[in-house]
């Protein structure tokens, strides 16, 4: 599917292919983000096309172009990912420049999520891979900092193949 609607879906003016506004999607509970599986590629879209939902948005160069230069799109970005650092028990700190850190949450969290083979790895591989294209270096390298630092505590449940993914995904 043509990324040309992924603009418009994140500037609220139009709904993604099952007719949900993105504001709809930021207001989910823990449960819906978890156990719905086609919102985040209508979040953080990528260049390549999904594996799993063959409807999900790709972006081009002037997508990402928007992507890069339009400060409100840049702000929704970063408000789908405070969305899901809320789901994963992170949380953006309050130094300048902003870096991510595990929220006092993160406990009750990481059982949601860390666990061998969860479907959730691959998630935060998409969202490391478009915070990169669309401009927030950054911020996927700190979100990147963040995980490393729990990768290292919990090696018997996140296999290094998923860590290679991760830093391979913000590679330059």
């Amino acid at each position: 599917m043509s990324g040309k609607g992924v603009v418009p879906f994140y500037l609220g003016e139009q709904a993604d292919v099952r007719g949900r506004m993105i504001e709809e999607i930021w207001g989910w509970d823990f449960e819906d983000l978890e156990c719905t599986h086609d919102y985040i590629q209508w979040l953080f879209p990528l260049v390549e096309r999904s594996r799993f939902n063959d409807r999900a948005p790709v972006v081009d160069a002037e997508i990402i172009g928007a992507f890069q230069t339009d400060r409100r799109l840049q702000q929704n970005l970063l408000k789908s990912l405070e969305v899901m650092l809320r789901f994963y028990g992170l949380q953006f700190s309050d130094l300048v420049p902003r870096q991510i850190e595990r929220s006092s949450a993160y406990p009750t969290r990481k059982q949601e999520w860390i666990n061998v083979f969860d479907h959730n790895y691959l998630r935060i591989t998409r969202i490391l891979k478009c915070l990169i294209i669309l401009g927030c270096v950054d911020i996927a390298r700190s979100l990147y900092n963040c995980l490393q630092q729990i990768y290292l505590e919990e090696v018997d449940r996140i296999s290094s193949e998923t860590f290679q993914y991760w830093t391979d995904a913000v590679e330059l």
